[in-house]
């Protein structure tokens, strides 16, 4: 069976110029990052997803972050692998918030990834969030919180997306 080709616009599907872009490093990455495109498309909101590595295309890099904003992008969710990873290197090109979602790793379970993007020097800030899964889906999440300051639309949503997390939550019987 052959892998899903990542790099691919949402934003196809309505007709708009994406928002949010979901990138990573490379191709494997994307077990874990679909989880936040999943999330993005719940919500309607117009995103890509790309394959763009900091270490392996570094010019691909640099013009995706110098250009994100001019091309209407407002918010970055980088998958971060590794003690190097391309949501540093996406913050250091553009002044969008850029989200780092660590990737679980071999040889050390994603802490090394954590802790790299958690410790970005002062002046070039990474929203960190969790390790894996729960780091895609919550990036999206932040995401969409983000656009939803200025789309009140978009804040309705987020608010009947907690309001039925909790239902779901008070419905629950032991």
């Amino acid at each position: 069976m052959a892998k899903k080709q990542v790099d691919k616009n949402k934003s196809q599907d309505n007709a708009e110029s994406p928002l949010v872009a979901v990138i990573m490093g490379s191709q494997s990455d994307w077990d874990t990052m679909k989880h936040a495109e999943e999330t993005l498309a719940k919500f309607g909101v117009a995103h890509e997803c790309r394959v763009i590595s900091a270490h392996r295309s570094p010019g691909l890099a640099s013009e995706f972050g110098s250009t994100a904003e001019s091309r209407g992008l407002e918010v970055i969710i980088a998958a971060a692998g590794g003690a190097a990873h391309l949501a540093g290197v996406m913050a250091a090109h553009t002044t969008l918030p850029v989200l780092g979602v660590p990737m679980r790793s071999e040889a050390l379970n994603g802490l090394d990834s954590l802790l790299a993007t958690v410790q970005m020097p002062g002046g070039i800030p990474v929203g960190t969030l969790a390790i894996g899964k729960p780091g895609a889906v919550n990036a999206a999440l932040f995401a969409v919180a983000i656009l939803a300051n200025s789309r009140p639309e978009l804040r309705k949503k987020l608010h009947e997306f907690r309001e039925a997390q909790e239902a779901k939550i008070r419905a629950t019987k032991l």
